[in-house]
């Protein structure tokens, strides 16, 4: 084969390879099985869930004695089928999603007086019902 031809047949294939990988779209973050950040969706054997920010964290830090133990409230997106929805969920509340309950069920680290930030932290769900 001429040293043209290959040129030519180089930059095709080139061409090809980069026009597929615009028509592929941005990459995106796969769902996480298990502890999520904020922003990180997670997948929960059902719905996916986005933890997107803290609306309310007043749990007691850990090094301080309590008399109330306080709440932790998250705003997250949840993916499901064809749709999606924002809502506010309470640590340890079950809500109403799809054909099931979905629960955030876990939040780490627990604060200290002062110091924890949200980006620190990382939510777990658990989603019953459904299939």
């Amino acid at each position: 084969m001429p040293l043209r031809m290959t040129l030519k047949t180089l930059a095709a294939l080139m061409a090809m390879s980069v026009a597929g990988c615009a028509a592929m779209g941005p990459v995106t973050s796969l769902p996480i099985e298990g502890p999520v950040r904020l922003g990180e969706m997670a997948t929960v054997d059902g719905p996916k869930v986005r933890p997107d920010r803290v609306i309310e964290d007043s749990r007691c830090p850990a090094d301080v004695q309590c008399i109330q133990a306080g709440r932790l409230i998250i705003r997250a997106t949840v993916h499901g089928g064809g749709w999606s929805k924002e809502m506010d969920l309470t640590l340890g509340v079950p809500v109403p999603v799809a054909d099931g309950m979905l629960t955030l069920v876990d939040a780490t680290p627990v604060p200290i007086r002062g110091e924890t930030a949200a980006s620190d932290a990382r939510f777990t769900f658990k989603f019953q019902g459904g299939r």
